[in-house]
């Protein structure tokens, strides 16, 4: 099991991350919250969760703790693979899911693309017990700035929502609402965050 990577960040996108480690470069697969939390380190440390399957080896990265804790948890509920964990944990924060999830609120966790109403209160029957209240850490708290929704930006959130399993014209229609409800400046976090919950 590799618990976790240290070594130069080649490439950062909202979906993934490059490490080179020794000359090998690890394709890591995170979160907006670890793609917020990262900024643009040069040198990085991420823990990390492998994934083995027969036709796939696949690693996911977590800047925080807490967030790795509540993937792990994710994960071992019924119906929530890897790639979902982190689709949960890219449209909530580690302390919106955690709420959510102590208080009961199904709707909040069903909001989440690909999760169903059995599944959101399959999350909360399993978890409420095993969830403290002290777990919590704000990684979403650093912002990486604010970037002008131009076109570089729609494209990446565009990329983004695609890679994260959105069809291209669902994706591109929450970007456009997002952009029409939006004064001033958003950035580029801000902007795939709200289109996951544009319903």
């Amino acid at each position: 099991m590799i618990d976790y990577l240290n070594g130069r960040l080649v490439f950062k996108d909202p979906t993934y991350v490059l490490i080179d480690i020794g000359g090998i470069g690890y394709h890591v697969k995170i979160s907006l919250q670890t793609y917020s939390a990262i900024k643009d380190e040069e040198q990085i440390k991420l823990l990390t969760y492998l994934h083995i399957k027969e036709d796939a080896h696949t690693l996911y990265g977590f800047k925080e703790e807490a967030e790795k804790r509540l993937f792990l948890l994710l994960i071992s509920i019924n119906g929530v693979g890897p790639n979902t964990g982190l689709m949960i944990l890219s449209s909530l924060n580690t302390k919106e899911i955690e709420h959510a999830i102590l208080s009961g609120d199904v709707a909040t966790i069903q909001h989440v693309k690909g999760i169903g109403a059995k599944t959101a209160q399959r999350i909360i029957l399993e978890l409420k017990d095993k969830i403290g209240k002290d777990v919590g850490s704000d990684a979403t708290s650093s912002q990486i700035g604010f970037l002008k929704s131009d076109n570089k930006v729609r494209e990446e959130a565009l990329k983004a929502l695609i890679t994260l399993g959105f069809p291209k014209t669902a994706a591109e229609k929450n970007i456009t609402a997002v952009l029409k409800k939006t004064t001033g400046e958003i950035s580029l976090e801000e902007l795939i965050k709200a289109s996951l919950k544009t319903p």
